[in-house]
């Protein structure tokens, strides 16, 4: 598993950074964490994302104890 990430330069309409940004802001994780989710899904759906792909490390605030 290799932990090498590529770096991309994406640019979005302010409407849907600010729609993405208020959705991560509610899952607890970064604009990229979540462009990363979304991408990852629709690979999944679509039957591309390769069995190689490591999953995404769980983020967010730990549980209550």
């Amino acid at each position: 598993m290799s932990t090498e990430r590529k770096n991309l330069l994406l640019r979005l309409d302010p409407a849907v950074h600010d729609a993405i940004s208020r959705w991560a802001s509610g899952e607890l994780r970064s604009v990229n964490a979540q462009i990363e989710i979304l991408l990852r899904d629709a690979l999944k759906k679509a039957g591309r994302l390769p069995k190689e792909v490591a999953p995404l490390p769980r983020r967010g605030r730990p549980p209550r104890t």
